[in-house]
């Protein structure tokens, strides 16, 4: 894809519980955005050991802030993966639970 489309990137800062902002992921969609975070989670030895954990993104500029839950586990690279990539690698999924505005919370 060409890389002349990052004007189309938005920003969502990942809230904690007492609403301090740790981190800044972008993507063109929330989803995009709260992927990239659940792979930062601590990564279950499967799929289906791996415990969902509550993902706040506030989209930068606005005060929506999505909520996914989002869970992240281990899994072999793939055998045609080139030489760099290590043996373990992270998968992530997210499911989107909804969006409120930051006057709701």
């Amino acid at each position: 894809m060409a890389r002349d489309d990052d004007d189309n990137r938005r920003n969502f800062a990942l809230r904690e519980g007492d609403g301090t902002e740790t981190s800044v992921f972008s993507g063109r969609t929330p989803r995009q955005a709260a992927l990239k975070a659940a792979r930062r989670l601590d990564p279950a030895p499967s799929e289906g050991a791996a415990n969902e954990t509550e993902l706040r993104l506030r989209e930068k500029g606005t005060k929506k802030v999505h909520i996914y839950d989002g869970w992240a586990w281990e899994e072999r690279s793939p055998d045609d993966s080139p030489d760099w990539m290590p043996d373990e690698i992270t998968e992530a999924n997210v499911s989107k639970k909804g969006i409120k505005h930051l006057e709701e919370i």
